[in-house]
């Protein structure tokens, strides 16, 4: 199509094979779309699109993303609020015949199996290194390894005693992303061969949990799920969320980039990850705070000398 459509928070730019989603980074614009900035959503990801009244004199264009498509979507598991899902573009009213008019245009080049499930992750996750501070430590993400780094004032006496961990994502089959803003939010990794552990009420992970994000499934909690919750407390594959601790905007991101980094490691996973779209050169500023985060990152002892070094080769290359 090759066209522009600007809307409220994000603007489409529709190419031959995917939309390209770039995110307002304006102080109104929800911290989530902040966080991922722009994201390339290959038609073939999409199940159908939909154009809805919105509120306050506006229409809503929103791309339905295919079951298993997106890791973003995965982790959420039907977690995120309206305002805060990355496929709403948000229109003045006015606007309502030029939408339709996209709309039309989306659905003509979906693909044939648009109604079936993605056998693999077709849209890319959030790129690491990254990290984020929970109620009882902090994690972070290197591209391989999660690792979970307790805190004095927070983490509980079962994670003390267990100390810091450190997970290759080799290792997980995994994760199950429960959303700081419901009640006991929290991020949990399962393991490959999640032995039983104690619950207080007994069984393994598997029973207490259910399926997990990583095994065909996706990776909400399960409905009357109050033992797994006070579990993630004592488990030292989780780290705990809670008010101004591992908000949505940078516990999803996460939960995502190692969702895929697990999905791509285990046996028929279809291929390498979804590559980022090229936007040409980046933004200075965008490349600044990059690199300082991923200093701050290095500073923690989260990112090697010699990752530190490549990755920000990498990135003032992008200039």
């Amino acid at each position: 199509m090759g066209d522009v459509l600007a809307g409220i928070h994000a603007t489409w730019e529709f190419d031959t094979d995917a939309v390209l989603i770039r995110f307002e980074r304006g102080i109104r614009a929800p911290k989530l779309f902040q966080s991922l900035r722009e994201r390339r959503i290959p038609y073939a990801a999409l199940s159908s699109v939909t154009l809805t009244p919105g509120k306050r004199n506006t229409v809503v264009l929103r791309a339905v993303p295919r079951v298993g498509a997106d890791p973003l979507v995965e982790a959420a598991a039907g977690q995120l609020k309206e305002g805060y899902d990355p496929y709403r573009l948000v229109l003045p009213a006015e606007r309502e015949v030029l939408a339709e008019y996209y709309a039309d245009e989306l659905r003509t080049v979906l693909d044939p199996a648009s109604d079936e499930p993605a056998d693999r992750f077709l849209v890319a996750a959030p790129e690491a290194p990254m990290s984020f501070k929970a109620y009882d430590g902090r994690a972070g993400f290197d591209g391989d390894r999660v690792s979970f780094r307790w805190s004095w004032t927070g983490a509980s006496s079962a994670k003390w005693k267990a100390g810091d961990q450190t997970f290759r994502v080799g290792e997980l089959a995994g994760i199950v992303w429960r959303s700081p803003e419901a009640l006991d939010g929290y991020l949990r990794l399962i393991p490959r061969t999640a032995a039983p552990v104690d619950h207080r009420a007994g069984g393994s992970l598997d029973d207490t949990l259910g399926p997990v994000a990583g095994e065909g499934e996706t990776g909400g909690p399960a409905d009357g799920e109050p033992s797994a919750s006070r579990a993630a407390d004592q488990d030292p594959a989780a780290v705990l969320f809670g008010l101004g601790y591992g908000p949505v905007h940078e516990s999803l991101p996460f939960a995502a980039a190692v969702l895929e980094s697990v999905r791509r490691t285990q046996p028929g996973s279809g291929g390498p990850a979804p590559a980022l779209v090229s936007a040409g050169r980046r933004d200075p500023a965008d490349i600044a705070e990059r690199i300082h985060h991923l200093g701050e990152l290095h500073r923690a002892g989260l990112v090697t000398d010699a990752e530190f070094s490549a990755k920000k080769a990498e990135l003032l290359s992008e200039l």
